[in-house]
């Protein structure tokens, strides 16, 4: 299939709001979306801002500093909104030789971005204008197929985002769970009751100056974990997975404010760097992973079936407990301690002994433990697991656009 040039087939947009058309204003992330703006927009002129129609595009075309990212998304939410008039908006010239559907996963792939910005230019700032988006060449099949492949990956889409949705109906109600049983201790006693209200035997504990079940104790976090170290960062890595640079390397960005990993988007590094070089900082299946420096706090479990490494921005915390702990977290009683524990250096961080001496309350019977963790955590890692295979999926639809059987 011969590729195409972008400019034949798209067109700038620049109608201005002067009759005050609509109030919603929007940015245009990294993350090729329109998100809400949270620009102070008190006095603002809003007749100069750009509208944005429905099925229209809006790029910044400045590209430095962006994370090796160019910001572009598609308008898919509203039928009118504003952007700011730093963005470039344009549309598709006629919508019955190419969607501008098939052109935003064009535009999602990995390789787009890699191409601006090799091709951006400037000295102060780089910059890939009107001009150069213009020059970008693609695959441009017949709209039959462009149907037919924007369906599959709005079906995957849309797959992703159910399983979102039902993580987070499950892991609302798992947090409610916790907090019921382990925080109020109403966890079900041997007749199955409650076993507070139910009288259980409560006993005075000093250290959190309240009565806890008889039996439970608080202990280090230290004292209940195999492991806690951080890694540091090797001198060659590898922004693509290939034969030679296979091994996930973890950041502290990789870790996503919803607790998962974006294992795809992460840097690799070698076999040998990762057995020799950085072999006390593995990380092995069901550790927990906490960001110890830049955005701090942020945690998940690692449950992938290989093996991966972590810089020093990541601390390693391995346990039989891993899963209790994670529940810890997510039901926040970790957030006082360590926002009242954070060093400044040249960044605010986490020291290893501060992330050690994390104090928390252990249940003394562990087959109420491993029953919450198994019943409760067990579904929702299995959505996890099944959209973390259905985004290597759409990963897969989207780098076969640029080959000649674009369809799975």
């Amino acid at each position: 299939m011969s590729y195409k040039r972008l400019g034949n087939y798209i067109q700038q947009v620049n109608v201005r709001n002067r009759d005050s058309a609509t109030e919603v204003l929007l940015g245009v992330s990294i993350t090729k979306k329109l998100i809400p703006s949270i620009a102070n927009i008190i006095g603002t002129d809003m007749s100069v801002y750009k509208i944005i129609e429905k099925r229209q595009f809006a790029y910044g075309t400045v590209t430095s500093r962006n994370g090796e990212k160019i910001s572009i998304a598609l308008s898919d939410q509203y039928d009118k909104a504003l952007v700011s008039q730093i963005y470039v908006v344009f549309e598709v010239i006629d919508t019955d030789e190419l969607l501008p559907e098939y052109l935003m996963m064009w535009f999602s792939r990995p390789e787009f971005d890699r191409y601006v910005r090799f091709h951006s230019h400037g000295s102060t700032r780089e910059t890939f204008d009107w001009a150069d988006m213009c020059e970008v060449e693609l695959p441009i099949p017949t709209i039959e197929e462009q149907r037919e492949i924007v369906a599959q990956y709005q079906s995957i889409a849309n797959k992703i985002k159910v399983n979102e949705q039902i993580c987070e109906k499950l892991e609302a109600t798992a947090q409610a769970l916790y907090k019921h049983w382990f925080v109020d201790f109403e966890f079900p006693n041997e007749e199955g009751n409650p076993y507070k209200s139910s009288k259980g035997k409560m006993v005075w504990n000093e250290e959190l100056g309240k009565e806890i079940p008889e039996g439970w104790e608080v202990k280090r976090l230290g004292d209940i974990s195999k492991i806690i170290t951080k890694g540091t960062t090797p001198e060659k890595m590898s922004s693509l997975k290939n034969d030679y640079y296979s091994i996930p390397f973890i950041k502290g960005e990789t870790i996503n404010e919803n607790h998962t990993l974006n294992i795809d988007k992460t840097s690799y590094i070698n076999d040998n760097i990762h057995n020799t070089d950085l072999k006390r900082s593995i990380i092995y299946k069901h550790d927990i992973l906490f960001s110890i420096a830049g955005t701090l706090g942020k945690y998940s479990i690692y449950e992938e079936n290989h093996n991966a490494n972590c810089n020093q921005a990541v601390a390693i915390i391995r346990s039989n407990k891993a899963k209790y702990i994670y529940w810890n977290f997510l039901a926040n009683e970790h957030k006082e301690y360590f926002n009242f524990n954070i060093q400044q250096a040249v960044q605010a961080n986490y020291s290893l002994d501060t992330v050690s001496n994390y104090r928390l309350l252990v249940a003394k019977d562990d087959d109420l433990v491993d029953f919450f963790t198994t019943k409760i955590y067990s579904p929702i890692l299995n959505f996890r697991v099944q959209n973390q295979k259905i985004a290597q999926l759409q990963s897969l639809l989207l780098s076969r656009l640029g080959r000649k059987n674009l369809l799975i």
